[in-house]
């Protein structure tokens, strides 16, 4: 069986037009936010209404906004998971935090 190709964009425009509340939150997010990261996955909150009404929009692809959580909220899910990797995440997003002050 051979994997088809993947098209991230009419990945994201389809969670947007599926009304779904939908907030990519992980490493994905700080691709998003611009950082210098790698993953291989999309990790999403769904239906979290305090979540959602605390959210910036992000254009990923001509047309196509995505929710990412405010960095105080990115923040704060990096601390939860705890691993070294999240350390570093929080890291960099302190930094991207002080240059947007």
């Amino acid at each position: 069986m051979e994997a088809s190709e993947f098209d991230e964009e009419e990945f994201f425009r389809a969670i947007a037009g599926s009304g779904a509340r939908a907030l990519l939150i992980g490493r994905r997010a700080l691709v998003a936010l611009g950082l210098p990261v790698l993953t291989a996955d999309y990790d999403f909150w769904l239906h979290i209404d305090e979540i959602w009404t605390r959210r910036r929009g992000l254009e990923v692809a001509p047309g196509v906004t995505i929710a990412v959580p405010v960095l105080d909220d990115l923040i704060l899910t990096k601390r939860f998971g705890g691993r070294p990797k999240d350390l570093e995440d929080i890291r960099l997003l302190e930094t991207l935090r002080k240059e947007e002050a």
